[in-house]
C-alpha cells in the first residue's frame, strides 16, 4: 500500500515538473509564438516566391559550365580527396 502511494505522488510531482514552463539558463521564460496575421503571412508567401523566381532554376545553373571548366573542376575534387586520404 506505501509503495503504491509513493508511486502515486512521483507521478504527480513528475507531471507537474513537467507541466511547468521552459526557462531559460538566463532567468527569462521561453516567449510564447505569436499567430502571424493573414497579411503577415500572404507577404511572406510572396516574398518567398519572389526569392525563388529570381534565381535561375537548377539544370540552367549546371549548364553554364563549359566542358573544360567541368574537367578542370573533376580533376580539383579529386585532387582534394587524394590529399584528404593522406
Amino acid at each position: 500500500m506505501k509503495l503504491r502511494l509513493l508511486g502515486l505522488a512521483l507521478a504527480v510531482a513528475a507531471c507537474s515538473a513537467a507541466a511547468q514552463p521552459f526557462k531559460r539558463p538566463d532567468g527569462g521564460f521561453k516567449p510564447q509564438p505569436q499567430q502571424m496575421s493573414q497579411e503577415e503571412r500572404q507577404r511572406l508567401r510572396e516574398d518567398m516566391r519572389d526569392a525563388y523566381r529570381s534565381r535561375p532554376p537548377r539544370g540552367e545553373r549546371q549548364r553554364e559550365m563549359s566542358p573544360e571548366q567541368r574537367d578542370k573542376l573533376r580533376r580539383d575534387i579529386q585532387d582534394a580527396n587524394r590529399e584528404l586520404r593522406r
